[in-house]
């Protein structure tokens, strides 16, 4: 089977979760103030311009290296990442698809909850987090790292199969981009928290490559954010 020529893999712009969970959790408050569900939350005005930078960086990129399929998570931030980005370009660009297998993590119960809250409503599930360890811990109702990377070795076995030799780009959240560098390059949980540790979270609007020139995907750039300056 061939693969892909380009895989580009951005994470959505600034949402308004980034900025409101962070906040209440560091005031240990039970509420951070946004109601919904977490496929509706939107872009911050930052996210607004993340995604205008990513559309003026691809407008810089030569014809030969623009996206030839473009594929999006089913979520508001993700789509509307893409949407300012295509429209900020000012190019001609493929329409977008989105897939269910490139959904944020899912997290069952604990869906918009603080810490705090988690702690008040299931009080057993920091120990079971400490106990399970970050990748293999699955929220009630929800999943763990593993089953991320099941549902995006599917996902990429589709695209290689249905878009090979074409340049396709991906916007999607922080741990589809993570999980996609631990599904290609075959690492183990070692291996991807050595990369946590060196190259910190995956960033808004980040920008990661890999390149199938060689007949297989190796890693071009990861997390890189020098077109938001």
């Amino acid at each position: 089977m061939g693969v892909v020529a380009e895989l580009v893999l951005i994470r959505h712009g600034q949402s308004t979760a980034n900025v409101a969970f962070p906040l209440a959790d560091a005031q240990d408050l039970l509420e951070s103030g946004l109601t919904g569900r977490d496929t509706d939350v939107e872009l911050t005005e930052l996210g607004v311009e993340q995604a205008a930078a990513v559309g003026r960086w691809l407008a810089a990129l030569p014809g030969g290296e623009l996206p030839e399929v473009v594929v999006t998570s089913p979520y508001l931030r993700a789509r509307e990442t893409w949407r300012i980005a295509a429209a900020t370009s000012g190019l001609s660009l493929p329409a977008p698809g989105t897939d269910d297998r490139l959904v944020d993590r899912l997290v069952g119960e604990l869906e918009m909850l603080t810490h705090a809250a988690i702690r008040q409503r299931f009080p057993a599930e920091p120990a079971r987090f400490e106990q399970a360890g970050e990748y293999a811990y699955r929220p009630p109702g929800g999943e763990t790292f593993g089953d991320i990377a099941v549902r995006l070795t599917s996902f990429l076995d589709d695209l290689n199969r249905e878009h090979a030799d074409e340049r396709v780009l991906v916007v999607a959240h922080d741990s589809v981009v993570l999980m996609m560098r631990y599904v290609i390059e075959g690492l183990d949980w070692t291996g991807l928290a050595a990369i946590v540790a060196a190259a910190g979270p995956v960033r808004n609007a980040s920008i990661t490559s890999f390149t199938g020139s060689s007949g297989g995907l190796v890693l071009d750039r990861y997390n890189t954010v020098g077109h938001l300056a």
